[in-house]
């Protein structure tokens, strides 16, 4: 493990920190990779991940990306992508809620993996951007990110515009859950983890794999997934009546 993501076990809750800061925390590959590692690896130990940058910012994006070969095949260059797209996806599998924390800039990659967590909570001094389409890159990474939290109208202004958007907007656009003062920051989050920490985790668990699925079924057939999942759930001998 390298020292660019610092992780700490804090009882039930994994501390997962991107520890460039000088950097803006700028990710690079293998931190990709490192991370996905990390999420896959949380439930063993943890209820919770506790996602956040060092320093000022959340996240200003990839770091270190080398240009294509001038004879890269699209497969070749499909493989490379694929380290984004498998992390992205290892937020979305993961059984136990991610709660993202951002303080600063969150652009690009860091504002897909801002609006990639259960719940995120921005200080009032957050910023969020997806700048892609000004470096003249079709941003089909952060794009499957946020196809399943924010709205056609808000994703097609964030990308077509490059605009920079502060933290009440992103909340509207379903990039954040919750906006605070700085000076708060630290304390919503630790009282956002107490109160799930105080649920059983099976119940934790069940919301997190409704969530991730009911939301692309019918509703009929996703009443009679919550349906299933509250008669199960409920009657586990995990559930304390």
């Amino acid at each position: 493990m390298s020292n660019d993501i610092t992780v700490r076990q804090d009882g039930k809750i994994l501390r997962v920190t991107l520890n460039r800061g000088a950097d803006g925390n700028g990710m690079t590959d293998d931190m990709v990779v490192e991370l996905t590692r990390i999420i896959d690896d949380a439930p063993k130990t943890s209820r919770i991940i506790l996602f956040s940058g060092a320093g000022s910012e959340f996240c200003i994006g990839r770091a270190g990306v080398k240009p294509p070969a001038p004879d890269a095949q699209a497969l070749d260059r499909r493989r490379d992508f694929d380290t984004v797209f498998t992390c992205y996806g290892a937020f979305r599998k993961s059984p136990i809620p991610i709660v993202g924390v951002v303080q600063g800039k969150a652009l690009g990659l860091g504002c897909a993996l801002a609006a990639l967590c259960d719940i995120t909570i921005a200080s009032d001094k957050a910023t969020f951007q997806v700048p892609e389409m000004g470096h003249h890159i079709m941003p089909g990474m952060v794009l499957s990110a946020l196809i399943d939290r924010v709205p056609r109208k808000a994703i097609t202004y964030l990308v077509h515009t490059t605009a920079t958007i502060g933290a009440e907007r992103a909340l509207t656009f379903g990039l954040v859950s919750e906006v605070v003062p700085a000076a708060q920051l630290d304390a919503k989050v630790e009282e956002v983890c107490a109160a799930i920490l105080k649920a059983p985790p099976i119940a934790t668990e069940g919301v997190k794999e409704y969530v991730s699925r009911a939301m692309d079924m019918d509703t009929a057939s996703a009443v009679d997934f919550a349906r299933n999942l509250h008669a199960v759930l409920n009657s586990s001998r995990e559930i304390k009546h």
